[in-house]
């Protein structure tokens, strides 16, 4: 088991960078890949970011290339994602979520989830 929690939401504005954290515990978290999701109202999880469990492969969706940046540092069992120039349709709840072997882009694929930390982008 892995238990994730995720920090840094907040309401900003257009333009604006925020970076969110998640911090796991539980099973050795150097083993796991790690991906980033969102959810807006109405919609699916959609997949952000996600990092291989040493941190040398990364993989983003086509929305954020250029403007985020998922990166880990196994030391402290924490990911992170970077979030720059952010635009009001990033306007979401973030999560994110673990599993072994390779990076994946469809939420079914991982079983270890967050509760989700709320980011609010205004204009």
């Amino acid at each position: 088991q892995v238990q994730l929690v995720e920090s840094g939401g907040g309401l900003v504005q257009a333009g604006d960078s925020l970076r969110l954290s998640c911090a796991a515990s539980g099973h050795t978290f150097s083993n796991y890949v790690v991906g980033w999701f969102h959810q807006a109202p109405g919609k699916e999880r959609e997949f952000v970011a996600g990092i291989s469990a040493s941190g040398r492969s990364t993989d983003y969706a086509d929305s954020v290339k250029g403007r985020f940046t998922i990166s880990r540092d196994n030391a402290k069992d924490t990911v992170y994602l970077q979030m720059n120039s952010l635009k009001r349709e990033d306007t979401a709840v973030y999560y994110c979520a673990a599993r072994p072997y390779t990076v994946a882009r469809t939420a079914a694929e991982y079983p270890y989830w967050g509760q989700g930390t709320q980011v609010t982008v205004s204009s």
